[in-house]
């Protein structure tokens, strides 16, 4: 049988066509606009999407037996608010994860509600990209819009009720919102009431692989797939691409190197940071995660090669790096600000020890090792928490560079899993697919039999002990910079 992956990212969305083996047997990107209204906002038309996922489908299904399809799901950008009225017609365009004009709304919910209370109810505090707080800036800047609301939705849910009809969301997704009691995975009744939201406005909950429908007869003729195709809950991008990458079992690691980084920790049980330095989701496996999040990672290398040494030529550049771990040169890679640990929008990038005598490969190689030290910032909040993790894959375009590749190992202390294939979250949605409709027993047997180490990059111990000893340099950095973050941006306010 065939299963379809909808990964909804932020530019485009990405098709993916799996056979029950895992197979990949073709793949369709299209993209879409995304608009800037105002200085720091993003937003998006949710008919984009289901317009392109459509012409998506049709194209992806070209020259296969449509009759095999049985299943598909979703990955997708997390955080965005879609409100439907009640007709179920978008009431105005999204606001996205990485709109930035909450910055009010995020203060009154971390300082006036406080930090303690959003912890007890959601297991995490208020980011200027979660739900939460967009609700509260459209009651307070659009109210006769926020009237009108009669369901909240998620990006990928609202391809998936265009698709089938259902109001829907999986716990992953929804622990994203500021609205959801992670350990309880239920809606929260107290966020609920503080964003002046009732819980019927909020979709049904459902487990990554649980079937929330079936197609509808009008998207099945277009198709020409069957009416009987199940649609899973699916799961937000980053716990779908946990799954693509097998990272489903207790202290199982992903990091991923993309134009952000992320540090992905599979839970078998509810943990939480108490300071919130990690983000405390459900994953797409029944079970949780913890995650922590860097807004610049392989863009921090795309922006010192391109935009500053005005070259494409990576390897290059990269081949010229000797004396790995003994560089004098430390770079902070905060170039759009920070989430964790150190939740900071302020946070800016910063060379530190430079001489006459540094050269333009000790810049470059700061670049790529500031990266690694702040993805290992996340590690160690981890370990902190006493969770155990001897090993990661990695993914993600910046993790192709064989250097980089070593300097993570190293800076982390650990093995990294090379895995065959990464196609991401429109591959773990197709396996959240095919669990749904019984080709696994569970998502568990599903990464077992399709996801494929090819390759491992082991630690060196001696450089090891070196990117130790730098490592506790680059800490301090930081908490010495704090105060005069503040001072050039013009902001002391509240870090939200």
């Amino acid at each position: 049988m065939l299963y379809i992956g909808i990964d909804l990212g932020t530019s485009s969305v990405k098709l993916l066509l799996m056979e029950g083996d895992g197979t990949v047997k073709n793949t369709v990107s299209r993209e879409y606009p995304l608009y800037f209204p105002k200085p720091g906002w993003a937003e998006q038309d949710p008919s984009d999407w289901y317009h392109e996922t459509m012409q998506g489908l049709t194209e992806l299904l070209k020259g296969f037996d449509e009759s095999k399809v049985a299943g598909l799901s979703f990955g997708g950008q997390m955080h965005g608010l879609v409100i439907l009225d009640e007709n179920d017609a978008v009431i105005r365009p999204a606001i996205l994860w990485n709109d930035g004009r909450t910055a009010e709304e995020c203060a009154y919910l971390n300082q006036t509600i406080g930090k303690e209370r959003l912890s007890e109810y959601t297991a995490n505090i208020s980011f200027a990209g979660f739900t939460a707080p967009k609700l509260l800036w459209l009651a307070k800047n659009e109210p006769e819009n926020f009237a009108r609301i009669k369901k909240i939705m998620l990006p990928k849910d609202y391809l998936a009720y265009r698709l089938t009809g259902v109001h829907s969301t999986d716990v992953s997704d929804a622990s994203g919102t500021l609205l959801f009691d992670v350990k309880n995975r239920r809606w929260s009744k107290e966020m609920c009431e503080i964003c002046r939201v009732t819980e019927d406005m909020l979709p049904q909950l459902f487990e990554s692989s649980e079937c929330i429908g079936y197609v509808l007869p009008k998207i099945a003729r277009r198709l020409g797939i069957s009416t009987a195709v199940k649609v899973a809950a699916g799961a937000g991008d980053n716990a779908a691409a946990a799954v693509a990458a097998g990272t489903v079992g207790d202290g199982e690691c992903n990091v991923s190197l993309g134009t952000s980084g992320t540090v992905f920790i599979s839970l078998a049980g509810f943990r939480a940071d108490e300071n919130n330095a990690l983000h405390a989701f459900c994953d797409g496996n029944r079970a949780y995660h913890l995650m922590g999040c860097m807004l610049s990672a392989a863009s921090c290398n795309k922006w010192w090669m391109e935009e500053i040494l005005g070259t494409g030529e990576y390897e290059k550049e990269q081949g010229a790096i000797e004396g790995l771990g003994e560089n004098h040169v430390y770079f902070l890679p905060y170039l759009m600000g920070e989430r964790s640990p150190h939740n900071n929008p302020n946070a800016r990038g910063v060379f530190l020890g430079m001489t006459m005598d540094t050269s333009r490969a000790d810049l470059t190689q700061a670049v790529l090792e500031g990266v690694a030290f702040a993805l290992r910032d996340s590690l160690e909040v981890a370990k902190k928490l006493g969770i155990k993790i001897r090993r990661t894959k990695i993914c993600g375009g910046g993790a192709k560079s064989p250097l980089w590749r070593v300097i993570l190992a190293n800076v982390f202390g650990m093995g990294l899993d090379i895995l065959e294939a990464e196609e991401g979250p429109a591959l773990g949605a197709a396996m959240l697919a095919a669990v749904t409709c019984g080709e696994y027993a569970s998502v568990e047997e599903a990464a077992a039999a399709i996801v494929k180490v090819v390759d491992t990059v082991e630690p060196d111990k001696a450089l090891t002990q070196k990117y130790e000893a730098r490592y506790r340099q680059f800490r301090n950095i930081y908490p010495a910079c704090r105060e005069l973050f503040d001072k050039i941006t013009g902001s002391s306010e509240f870090f939200a």
